[in-house]
């Protein structure tokens, strides 16, 4: 019984948690980017696609509860995109990102950054970015090269112009004092970060504007192609990317300017670096559900709101489209 209460009835493509409310968004993105799908072999793979398959088809086998076929749906989400129906390469998914992330957000944390680290660690970091938005864009209409390597290219400039071009100011304020232009330093690769983030999926997906996005009606089927859907999409996407550096370069650097006052870790200098990278991997791993929570990956809106053609195509009064993440 209390199985059946925390475990509500399957539903295929469906949500398991309540995804018109902040707090069930934000458990079913946390099940999203739960680290150990990475681990899923490529049989338990198959096997949760096959059982995904006969629920669909009416064939299941008797005795498989509601909660191995939610296990089953969240691996698949997981690890394949939902619009091309391919595997995301492993450090590109969502359930990646923490873990490979995170190294580079050390790194880009890192105190008395040269010019040319701070273009290193900038360039990693969107690098990452771009490949993590391209990989999980809106696949519903075909992007071409050239557009993503524009994207790339203008995400990379700007983040390493701002972060290069902020340090540059923050070495010819004389009138600051060491400790406080380290702590501003520190603080640094957030505007570049998020400025650079909104360029990137912008840039990234701005194919999508031109084309647009499909709409679904209440079946499933494709209603149209919608660009006010894709400028909704893109929109929601980019607030989460600016959301999401916002603890991440924010919290870390003030945490540690507390820290290493602490006459224990002066006299241990060579704990700074672990105790650095446990606080960005925690501030991570919090952030990450939490930004992409703040909208539904399947969002949905008025057809009243959309194209003429698209509400001549429908009875619906409500379409979905796949917001990307």
């Amino acid at each position: 019984m209390a199985e059946s209460a925390a475990c509500p009835a399957f539903q295929l493509g469906g949500a398991r948690y309540d995804q018109g409310s902040f707090f069930g968004r934000l458990r079913h993105f946390i099940a999203i980017i739960d680290p150990s799908t990475l681990f899923v072999s490529e049989k338990q793979l198959k096997e949760s696609i096959k059982l995904l398959d006969d629920y669909k088809h009416g064939s299941l086998s008797p005795g498989v509860s509601d909660l191995q076929l939610w296990e089953a749906q969240k691996i698949k989400q997981a690890i394949i995109h939902p619009d091309t129906g391919e595997k995301i390469f492993m450090p590109f998914r969502m359930s990646g990102y923490v873990p490979f992330g995170t190294p580079i957000v050390i790194g880009l944390l890192l105190p008395n950054q040269t010019v040319l680290s701070t273009i290193i660690w900038q360039w990693l970091n969107q690098s990452h970015n771009a490949c993590v938005n391209y990989a999980n864009r809106n696949a519903t209409k075909p992007t071409p090269t050239s557009k993503f390597l524009q994207g790339y290219v203008g995400a990379v400039s700007s983040a390493v112009s701002i972060a290069v071009g902020l340090n540059v100011l923050i070495q010819k304020a004389n009138k600051l004092s060491p400790a406080t232009r380290m702590i501003i330093q520190r603080l640094v690769p957030f505007p570049a970060v998020a400025s650079a983030n909104i360029c990137n999926v912008g840039l990234m997906r701005h194919n999508e504007l031109s084309e647009g996005i499909d709409v679904l009606d209440n079946n499933g089927n494709v209603v149209g192609s919608s660009k006010i859907a894709a400028r909704h999409a893109i929109t929601e996407t980019a607030f989460t990317r600016v959301v999401l550096p916002m603890p991440i370069f924010v919290l870390p650097p003030i945490i540690m300017s507390y820290l290493e006052r602490l006459r224990f870790l002066q006299c241990n200098r060579r704990l700074l670096l672990p105790i650095h990278s446990v606080v960005c991997l925690v501030t991570f791993g919090l952030s990450l559900p939490v930004a992409i929570s703040l909208f539904p990956q399947m969002s949905q809106i008025e057809v009243s709101c959309l194209e003429p053609e698209i509400a001549m195509a429908t009875d619906c009064k409500v379409v979905t489209y796949n917001k990307g993440l």
